[in-house]
């Protein structure tokens, strides 16, 4: 670490120590009922059908429960608004990064937001959640305010249940067979550990196409992001109570301070798009100033401090393995002193990665190995602007031009067949 960078990453982690001793759960960013009037962007406001409809497009709101009890809320749009021809099939679930929703496809408005591009390319889209975001946090006999039971899970428990869950639901209400996958960061490392831990569930999926994958986590080059990792990797056999495990919510003193103070426009163009820049590498002119007035409305979404405490773990051993539990548990569950990798062999189907070099979340050289370990890899595709950074997946104002037209066409290649 340079002397430059570590004193600017201790500067920031010292900032939000003094922000949350200060104020902590006390501090209050009033949102009224008419909160446009405040200086809020509509959208920022709006939930993903409210989003949606907000441009036009017809979203409804589905309600998928997983094996272990979670309440997941799914988002569909069946048919695009500028979809003039039939609807392809089949189905595509698209699924968010770690900190994220839903929401995050639609942040960059119907011009650059995934979920309105591949909807409109005429595709029934389904946009899927995971527990412990806002649109997860919900279960069948645990209460996530009271039950620290709640928050007891990792990305891991995501691939085994929550995607497996709403692949069952989307092919039950769709009558298709199969469905085509598109998963960025945590979405596309949660298919493979779904593929690896579960039995049928990969062959469900015609083609998995993989935005900056975070499977190995060695070379993660974003140092506020490693050091987040690792922190909660340390401290999170201390943590017992849920307000310690729930992490970087919605409606959280970080979210919504974030939310207060970039709705400003200058504020957002400024102060704002530093912080993005400072966690996520610099695209100049990618992300609008309006798109970082509207995200911050929806991010951080939440997560486990266990799920953080996972991608540490990653980051510390180098390797894509289970969660490591210590050497007395990890031989209870695994058999094994140390935790055992995933098996990516089991992913049998196509695959296609897409990566780009000023990514400092998910770096190339993970992603080239992630690459040497697939059966059935179609395609390893590097994404031309030099500059695209990690959070330019979602929020560029670029991406009809730099990732949608390779993921159109996967999406058109398999699509019609064998339905």
């Amino acid at each position: 670490m340079t002397s430059k960078s570590g004193d600017v990453v201790f500067l920031v982690l010292l900032f939000f120590a003094i922000f949350k001793n200060a104020f902590g759960q006390n501090l209050a960013f009033r949102i009224d009922k008419d909160a446009t009037s405040q200086g809020y962007p509509r959208d920022s406001l709006s939930n993903f059908t409210e989003f949606a409809r907000n441009y036009g497009y017809a979203a409804e709101e589905l309600t998928v429960i997983t094996g272990d009890g979670y309440i997941l809320s799914v988002f569909r749009i069946p048919k695009g608004k500028n979809c003039r021809g039939r609807v392809r099939q089949p189905p595509v679930l698209l699924m968010h990064g770690l900190l994220q929703s839903s929401d995050s496809w639609l942040d960059a408005g119907p011009s650059a937001g995934l979920a309105f591009l591949i909807s409109d390319a005429c595709y029934d889209l389904w946009v899927g959640n995971v527990r412990g975001t806002y649109y997860g946090r919900r279960n069948v006999r645990l209460n996530p305010d009271t039950d620290s039971q709640f928050w007891n899970f990792t990305s891991h428990d995501m691939g085994r249940s929550d995607v497996p869950a709403i692949i069952d639901y989307m092919l039950k209400e769709t009558g298709s067979s199969k469905l085509n996958y598109v998963g960025f960061s945590q979405g596309a490392r949660i298919f493979f550990i779904m593929c690896s831990e579960t039995f049928g569930y990969c062959d469900k999926i015609k083609v998995s196409i993989n935005l900056a994958p975070a499977t190995r986590q060695k070379y993660v080059r974003s140092i506020p992001i490693r050091l987040l990792y690792q922190f909660y990797a340390l401290i999170e056999p201390l943590l017992s109570s849920p307000r310690e495990l729930e992490v970087s919510q919605k409606g959280g003193s970080i979210q919504k301070a974030f939310f207060f103070f970039c709705k400003d426009n200058i504020l957002a163009g400024t102060v704002c798009r530093a912080a993005l820049a400072l966690i996520n590498s610099y695209d100049p002119g990618s992300i609008l100033t309006q798109t970082i007035r509207v995200l911050f409305g929806h991010f951080p979404g939440g997560t486990s401090a266990r799920n953080l405490a996972f991608f540490g773990q990653n980051v510390i051993s180098g390797r894509f393995q289970k969660y490591n539990y210590g050497t007395r548990k990890n031989l209870e569950l695994y058999g094994t002193v140390q935790p055992p990798i995933y098996n990516l062999n089991r992913t049998n189907i196509p695959v296609v990665l897409m990566y780009s070099e000023n990514d400092l979340l998910v770096d190339s050289k993970d992603v080239h190995w992630l690459s040497t370990q697939l059966s059935n890899l179609i395609e390893s595709y590097k994404i031309k602007r030099a500059t695209w950074t990690h959070l330019d997946n979602c929020y560029s104002q670029y991406t009809k031009i730099t990732i949608f037209p390779k993921i159109s066409e996967y999406l058109q290649k398999y699509s019609g067949l064998d339905l």
